[in-house]
């Protein structure tokens, strides 16, 4: 089939992956150790201040979901520090042999969890994607 764009550069899935660059890589780890910063903050502020607290948690780490994600340009940049939050919290959240932990068992700490781990899906999925380029590809082309 002539004129479809397949011929030379194929579907969106049979493209082969590239391989990310060295400043994509430090991004990302940049974005993961953020995301960790995040969730130890928003643990902190969360129970310090209840109402106001968790909803500066949350949006501070929507917003370091979705600013990962414009930022690098694919969804990766808010899966990498969705990552560390989610590893953060759930480590956070295991008691210690002494009995100490920083969560504590109300409200506000369970819409802790459940708001970020609903604003990391969310922003990942609000995130750009890969898209195929040139002019072929385009409708009416």
């Amino acid at each position: 089939m002539s004129g479809t764009g397949r011929e030379r550069h194929g579907p969106l899935l049979a493209q082969p992956l590239h391989r990310p660059s060295a400043g994509r890589i430090a991004a990302y780890a940049g974005l993961l150790v953020l995301g960790v910063v995040a969730a130890l903050a928003g643990a902190l502020v969360q129970s310090g201040w209840f109402p106001g607290g968790l909803l500066l948690a949350l949006a501070g780490a929507a917003g370091l979901f979705l600013g990962g994600a414009r930022a690098t340009g694919t969804r990766g940049g808010a899966v990498a520090p969705a990552a560390g939050w989610v590893v953060a919290v759930m480590l956070l959240t295991a008691s210690r042999p002494e009995g100490d932990f920083l969560f504590g068992a109300g409200i506000g700490s369970y819409l802790f969890l459940l708001g970020g781990m609903a604003a990391a899906v969310i922003c990942a999925t609000l995130g750009p994607g890969r898209q195929p380029d040139g002019d072929s590809v385009r409708l009416g082309k």
